[in-house]
């Protein structure tokens, strides 16, 4: 703001509107395939689940994965390193999370909290009103498995290995940065992570492909073809201060 006249009227702003150009990060695929007897054999079972069971128990642990570790290694935000043993020292964590927050004016009402189900339970099991009132600084809680929660990963390449793995190196070679995707830094385990709504944006792009044992030219075989292409997070400049992340060290 700037002070009214009441000859000039209003002090003069200005506004600037600009595009910028982000980049998916990277393009996964999965090629699948159930011989023809084999699926009869089983009463046509296999294939039926096959697409169901590779979505829930491969696809989306590694887009979680990724995305949690994408926002956690993005360069401005909060970041604590601590080794939280007991319930306590959780809510005593969560707590300077959502001071941190509040003192740099982070929206309450938009506040997610991605925890892992260890210490969910160790808070729960406290059963205290200081519990239940950190707790309440977050609009909405989810749990996630420790084995999507680290600050670095590597993406497989489907050669040798598939899926993803905590990073264990602090940088590819660079030879291997078209088949890699590594974050800075050697990976650590994530407590938990606080994500306002507004601080980041994620998008993935699917793609599915079936193909019957009489249009399979390679074989006779139901084929399942999986693609993605995936921006895991892209994290807004001025909106950091809406991410906080505690790690082990």
């Amino acid at each position: 703001l700037g002070d009214f006249s009441r000859n000039d009227g209003y002090t003069k702003g200005s506004t600037s509107f600009v595009w910028e150009t982000i980049k998916y990060d990277q393009e996964r695929s999965q090629d699948l395939r159930i011989d023809r007897l084999d699926n009869d054999e089983a009463l046509e079972t296999p294939f039926a689940k096959l697409s169901g069971e590779f979505i829930r128990t491969k696809v989306v642990p590694e887009t979680d994965a990724a995305r949690i570790a994408k926002i956690c290694s993005t360069e401005g935000i909060t970041t604590k390193a601590e080794k939280l043993s007991n319930g306590s020292e959780v809510v005593s964590a969560l707590r300077a999370c959502s001071n941190a927050m509040d003192e740099a004016e982070v929206p309450t009402e938009s506040r997610i909290l991605f925890i892992t189900p260890t210490l969910r339970t160790s808070i729960d099991d406290l059963d205290t009103t200081q519990s239940r009132a950190v707790l309440s600084k977050f609009s909405s809680i989810i749990e996630v498995p420790q084995t999507r929660m680290y600050t670095a990963i590597t993406l497989n390449d489907g050669t040798t290995n598939y899926g993803y793995k905590k990073a264990e190196v602090s940088s590819p070679t660079k030879s291997a940065l078209n088949t890699y995707y590594e974050l800075v830094g050697v990976g650590k385990n994530v407590n938990f992570l606080c994500v306002e709504k507004s601080a980041a944006v994620c998008a993935i792009d699917q793609y599915i492909k079936y193909f019957s044992p009489d249009q399979d030219q390679q074989g006779d075989s139901h084929v399942f073809k999986y693609r993605n292409n995936n921006l895991y997070a892209h994290c807004y400049e001025n909106k950091l201060a809406g991410i906080y992340c505690s790690y082990v060290e």
